[in-house]
């Protein structure tokens, strides 16, 4: 039996489109405009079939490549600098019990790709064409400081001068995978983000470094 498309949703600016699997959080490439932008989703299929091996749920690489765009949204300043912000109409749906598990189960899987690659990185990571990039640990602590702030964002109770210091980077992934797990609606003002949205947009920003890392680092790395 032939596999249904994988559904795409695309968000573009003025400089840069987003394409990011609506089911499938952390799968997420950008472009210069929306073809290339769908080209760079289907090459990094491979990269993110051991996060969903990790994760046990099924990915057949042959057939899921094959894509159906959804949903066209508008970016933003924040979608040209390089950052997928927005809100697709499937993202306010319900989270039940059995979507709360799979999408908590790929963003853990996405963390524990992360922590993979960066503990076998060497810390010195290869500079970009101008010298910029940060180099593994940065990159470690950028990552894991931004779980505060989107711990927040799904209304988990953060003292706002709370840091990795005081809420370990176990302990916060571990609340919001719980968050995820409950279930519940769209967002609200006490919680800004959807479940499915922060899923989505979290998973991205654990595997976006993750890559990086991979592509910067002067040693082959294992992701699985």
């Amino acid at each position: 039996m032939r596999s249904a498309p994988t559904q795409v949703c695309l968000e573009v600016g003025s400089r840069r489109t987003f394409a990011w699997a609506l089911e499938w959080p952390g799968w997420c490439r950008s472009g210069r405009g929306e073809a290339a932008a769908v080209e760079a989703l289907a090459a990094v299929a491979p990269r993110y079939e051991p996060v969903a091996a990790m994760a046990d749920v099924p990915f057949d690489l042959a057939s899921i490549v094959a894509f159906e765009i959804i949903e066209r949204l508008p970016g933003s300043a924040g979608t040209d600098f390089g950052v997928p912000s927005a809100l697709a109409a499937a993202d306010g749906a319900e989270v039940s019990a059995a979507d709360g598990a799979r999408l908590a189960a790929l963003l853990d899987a996405s963390w524990r790709v992360f922590d993979r690659v960066a503990g076998s990185a060497p810390p010195v990571l290869r500079k970009g064409p101008r010298g910029g990039g940060r180099d593994r640990d940065a990159i470690v602590a950028h990552v894991r400081q931004a779980e505060v702030d989107y711990a927040r964002k799904i209304a988990l109770r953060i003292p706002r001068g709370d840091t990795l210091a005081t809420n370990p980077a176990g302990e916060l992934r571990a609340a919001i995978l719980r968050a995820i797990r409950a279930g519940s609606g769209g967002n609200t003002a006490e919680t800004p983000w959807p479940l499915r949205y922060a899923a989505r947009r979290i998973a991205w920003h654990v595997l976006d470094h993750a890559w990086e890392i991979e592509d910067r680092a002067t040693v082959d790395v294992p992701t699985s």
